[in-house]
């Protein structure tokens, strides 16, 4: 299985992820079943580089199933958002100054699922 970096360097050298990728970036992020820091990071920073360009829809699935699993399946806070849960997903969606279509669906895909969605990331739907 190729890493995380290789993964990344053949979707940047098109920019765009398509259907291949994805299975391979799923293959390689859920490999020992959860998601972790890294990959979640990883995750976003890819999202930024390939905002707005023609990926397959994959895609936009993966990254809100990999990032909500991230938050919602961790043991600190199981099926809510906490705080310093929250404050890192902002700071992600902000990073990059937009908040792009698959980030404010990650947003929405979190409001419906997380037993709580605290007020910092609701402002970002707004």
């Amino acid at each position: 299985m190729k890493s995380l970096a290789q993964l990344k360097q053949e979707i940047l050298a098109d920019g765009i992820i398509d259907s291949n990728e994805v299975a391979e970036l799923e293959a390689a992020i859920f490999a020992d079943g959860t998601v972790d820091t890294e990959e979640a990071e990883f995750l976003f920073d890819l999202n930024n580089a390939v905002s707005g360009k023609a990926n397959h829809a994959s895609w936009e699935t993966l990254f809100i199933k990999a990032i909500s699993s991230y938050l919602l399946e961790d043991e600190n806070s199981a099926g809510e958002i906490d705080a310093d849960e929250a404050q890192w997903l902002y700071n992600k969606i902000k990073g990059d100054g937009q908040i792009d279509t698959i980030e404010r669906n990650l947003l929405v895909e979190l409001r419906k699922k997380s037993g709580n969605f605290p007020s910092l990331l609701a402002g970002l739907l707004n």
